[in-house]
């Protein structure tokens, strides 16, 4: 079995298929590699000498350079590789050409057509707070239709509860009011119940009409310190009514260029940039040549992979927001005190990433190689088919909720080590390796791993596809079993 993996012909580093100990012999080439460090899986080593000062070459481009002299078989981590990267910049738009192929054959999957012309892939009835202070009350609620009701044309009974819509001032007040707003319109919604509770930042009234128009037989309002008996009493009879409706929906054929699709990644790990990071990327360019759409987010993951995306904008202007994009979350960082090129995570470390600029490159491959269309503003609603890109940071469950607001009726999520996560809809967990398909079956729900393994990258997508359909057609995934579903809101300013 082949140990190891090159990327790229022009890298100077290969990652670790298993681990390798001191002593270890690797055949490269035709060249003998004496491993001289123990080298873990998802890890780099060395394949030549590399000076102090020099660049450290992964996916076909600079990483870092070498703090230090690494010599050939050395493992090459954060303790002999430093960031390449400084603040802000300026960039240029050099376009380079769209190179995905297109597919004549159409898929389609059976979904729910609402009124307004979007697609469900749900047909469930959410209870929205519009503050934290009755999240209780809203799934107490979501408890008791759940037990109450049996009727199988609807799929599910949730409270979407968040801890914002009290005290909140300025930019913090307006992100909550509009992700919550794309939450109650969101098409998996077959209708909603917005509780509110009366002395919150975020009233009912000025809320209700910051919706826009709605379908007032699916969407309902409740502010519990105006119900003059018991709010569960009047919110099951308001949930009754909507459940009337909702009921009669039914799915229908209907084809992929009306399903959005997020893309995220958390709890990465050496093989994610190698597996499941790729496998979304060649998902993409598929989604997108059906004519759907596909969105990237987590705008700290772009810093140092940046300029691959803005030379795939679709033109000059698009090209422009994408520089907006990554300068201004730059900013907010700088505002705050904060290195831009913070290390990744911990666990993004142990897993075997090094630096920004190495995790940035394994994220953006999920955009695949398609042209960006289109560049979202935090709590935007998509407008554009194709790949968008989001604002949002890198925070898996904000990123998250940012997404499903968008407009997205499910996500895919990869991960290298393994995350519980589910947001409020279907979440489907991707492993990079097989050893966590296999460790967490009640968290995953595909595994990429065996790109590792000898399987070809076109079969496991087409696998990833046809799952894709059967999820966008009613099949569940893990964290809709296990009732993981949960939001988090972007804060950034004073809290009263």
């Amino acid at each position: 079995m082949i140990k190891y993996v090159i990327i790229n012909s022009d890298d100077n580093v290969a990652v670790a298929i298993e681990t390798l100990n001191a002593g270890d012999v690797v055949a490269i080439k035709g060249d003998i590699i004496n491993i001289v460090s123990n080298v873990p899986a998802g890890h780099k080593f060395a394949l030549n000498d590399i000076k102090n000062g020099s660049h450290i070459i992964k996916y076909g481009y600079s990483i870092g350079h070498a703090r230090s002299n690494i010599y050939k078989g050395s493992l090459v981590n954060g303790f002999n590789t430093e960031t390449n990267l400084g603040e802000l910049l300026e960039y240029s738009y050099r376009p380079i050409p769209e190179i995905i192929s297109s597919t004549t054959e159409k898929r389609e999957f059976m979904g729910y057509l609402r009124a307004d012309g979007r697609v469900g892939i749900r047909n469930e009835i959410w209870i929205v707070p519009t503050v934290g202070c009755v999240n209780g009350v809203a799934g107490k609620l979501a408890a008791m239709l759940n037990k109450e009701n049996e009727d199988t044309s609807i799929d599910s009974f949730f409270s979407v509860t968040h801890n914002h819509g009290c005290s909140q001032l300025g930019d913090d007040l307006e992100n909550t009011r509009k992700i919550l707003r794309n939450l109650v319109k969101h098409p998996n919604a077959g209708g909603v119940l917005v509780i509110g509770l009366g002395c919150e930042n975020n009233q009912l009234d000025s809320f209700q009409k910051f919706i826009g128009e709605y379908d007032s037989s699916r969407i309902k309002f409740m502010e519990c310190q105006r119900v003059p008996g018991d709010e569960l009493i009047e919110g099951m009879n308001l949930l009754r009514e909507i459940c009337k409706v909702v009921k009669n929906d039914r799915r229908e054929k209907l084809p992929l260029s009306k399903l959005n699709v997020g893309l995220k990644c958390g709890g990465s790990d050496g093989f994610s940039g190698i597996t499941a990071n790729p496998l979304l990327g060649l998902f993409s360019d598929f989604l997108v040549s059906q004519g759907g759409t596909s969105v990237l987010t987590e705008v700290p993951e772009m810093f140092g992979a940046e300029t691959i995306l803005m030379n795939r904008c679709q033109d000059i202007a698009t090209f422009n927001k994408t520089v907006s994009l990554i300068n201004d979350f730059k900013k907010y960082f700088i505002d705050n005190g904060q290195s831009v090129y913070e290390n990744p995570s911990p666990g993004n470390i142990a897993g075997g990433i090094s630096t920004l600029e190495e995790k940035s490159l394994g994220c953006t491959q999920k955009s695949g190689k398609s042209k960006v269309r289109d560049v979202l503003s935090y709590g935007d609603v998509l407008k554009v088919n194709g790949l968008n890109l989001l604002s949002a940071p890198g925070n898996d469950i904000v990123a998250s909720t940012a997404l499903a607001a968008a407009g997205c009726q499910l996500i895919l999520f990869t991960t290298g080590r393994g995350t519980p996560l589910g947001s409020c809809v279907p979440t489907i967990k991707i492993s990079s390796n097989t050893s966590l398909f296999i460790k967490k079956p009640n968290w995953i729900d595909f595994n990429a791993g065996g790109i590792v393994e000898g399987e070809e990258i076109s079969v496991t997508c087409k696998k990833l596809i046809d799952m894709v359909i059967d999820v966008a057609s009613g099949r569940r995934v893990k964290n809709e079993d296990n009732e993981f579903r949960d939001i988090a809101i972007f804060k950034t300013g004073v809290t009263l």
